[in-house]
């Protein structure tokens, strides 16, 4: 099989040791209308350590069959919701005690 990379979103994550499901859209020409529609295709994908959550954007990357569904491997994890707002929070907590300590 030629190496193939996707982009997509997390829609299931913790349920399974070491899976997710990653949700790939892409669009498509309707051969009679010609209007674009959104197709989409959930795969299993297996993430060694129980990285991922609900929400995050990811690259997967096809592997060698881990199991009888799970053909595909986390590759990178591009954008974390988690992540920006503890980002978000970190920054706040941040803002409010510089106003507090500068008297």
């Amino acid at each position: 099989m030629p190496p193939m990379s996707f982009h997509g979103i997390v829609t299931k994550a913790g349920f399974m040791n070491k899976t997710a499901t990653v949700t790939v859209s892409r669009w498509v020409i309707h051969k009679l209308t010609g209007k674009r529609i959104e197709r989409s295709k959930k795969y299993l994908i297996h993430d060694e350590h129980n990285k991922l959550r609900e929400d995050d954007l990811v690259v997967i990357r096809n592997c060698p069959p881990v199991s009888r569904m799970k053909r595909f491997t986390l590759e990178t994890i591009l954008k974390s919701p988690e992540t920006d707002r503890d980002l978000a929070r970190a920054h706040k907590a941040q803002e409010t005690r510089s106003p507090a300590q500068n008297p």
